[in-house]
């Protein structure tokens, strides 16, 4: 094994980058499916929209 994985902190600093390459894969196909999903209904302008409180 290298000298530098002999190192306690280096296997953290690997965990927490393999993290967060993992947190922001599953980020991008959350927004990528989000925006490639049907736009939400448009309210019809002819029929009144419920009061607001």
């Amino acid at each position: 094994m290298p000298a530098w994985l002999q190192n306690e902190g280096a296997w953290i600093a690997l965990g927490v980058s393999l993290f967060f390459l993992v947190a922001a894969i599953v980020m991008h196909r959350v927004f990528v499916r989000v925006l490639k999903g049907p736009p939400p209904p448009s309210p019809n302008p002819t029929q009144p929209s419920e009061p607001h409180e």
